[in-house]
């Protein structure tokens, strides 16, 4: 079958694409990047550059196509991250009503299942509405942990300051998952003609304490913290890094939501039936190698 994948070749979408080329599917991965079109092409798949903004490209895209995964990439920099994820996801509408296209797997995060008080995560949410207003197209959200990859972000802190500090930390737990293991999850659900609109996707359910542990002793520092600072102290060391309010603001509030438990509030009625393959252990060494 023809697949469409978002992302480029992020940390989700090179090992999706992989897997499904091994399977014998035709992959077009859509990245906005021209000079990532030789690295797809080498892969196997189809390179489509544009902007997924773009509805007319989008669709152009899509024709023919068996199944989508569709993300909204990143972008921090957008001036209201709503509006971003809303626009994303109108666009993935538009272009599936054009094109007859029966199956989106859609990525979207836990904590989607809330329309506000969660930071970034409000985007999810709003792009799940949208795309949960078609008809005739089989719809599933997975809803991920917190990326491991997102750790790497702390690397200065560890070396400078000596401990991981966010308005969330110690015994607070937090659903985390290996970008892999989401690509393995996804290649399962492309291929089939329908599923349950909601999956939760994670690697572990962990307390911030213990996964400073692990990364700790990956790193030669077994006595790592991973403390809870206050949102007060959070936003001024942000702002003092130069980083814009309207970033500031949803990171924080994220964090807040995390501390508070309300990010995983649906999570723990719907847990997932199997866990992803790697372990914070294991995601360790990879950071070891980074740090």
């Amino acid at each position: 079958m023809h697949i469409v994948i978002t992302g480029s070749l992020g940390n989700i979408g090179k090992p999706l694409t992989q897997d499904l080329l091994q399977q014998g599917h035709t992959v077009t991965v859509i990245s906005s990047n021209p000079d990532k079109q030789q690295a797809i092409e080498q892969l196997g798949a189809i390179a489509a550059i544009g902007q997924l903004e773009d509805v007319n490209f989008l669709t152009e895209t899509l024709r023919g196509t068996a199944a989508l995964f569709a993300m909204e990439p990143p972008n921090f920099s957008a001036p209201d991250h709503i509006v971003y994820y809303k626009t994303i996801a109108n666009s993935y509408v538009a272009a599936a009503k054009a094109t007859g296209l029966k199956r989106i797997v859609h990525l979207s995060s836990w904590g989607a299942h809330l329309e506000k008080g969660t930071g970034f995560i409000t985007g999810s949410y709003h792009a799940e509405q949208i795309i949960n207003a078609l008809e005739g197209v089989s719809v599933t959200h997975l809803r991920a942990g917190s990326f491991y990859t997102n750790l790497y972000s702390f690397a200065d802190m560890i070396k400078h300051a000596g401990f991981i500090g966010t308005n969330y930390g110690g015994e607070d737990k937090v659903v985390m998952v290996h970008p892999r293991d989401i690509a393995t999850v996804a290649a399962v659900e492309l291929t089939k003609k329908e599923s349950e609109l909601v999956r939760y996707v994670a690697s572990t359910d962990i307390t911030a304490s213990a996964a400073a542990s692990a990364i700790g002793a990956a790193i030669g520092k077994p006595d790592l913290q991973w403390i809870t600072l206050s949102d007060e102290e959070v936003t001024k060391a942000l702002l003092e890094r130069g980083m814009a309010p309207t970033f500031v603001t949803p990171m924080v509030e994220l964090g807040a939501a995390i501390h508070s438990g309300a990010m995983r509030s649906d999570y723990d009625l719907h847990p997932p039936h199997t866990m992803g393959k790697t372990s914070i252990e294991e995601f360790a060494k990879e950071f070891s190698a980074v740090y």
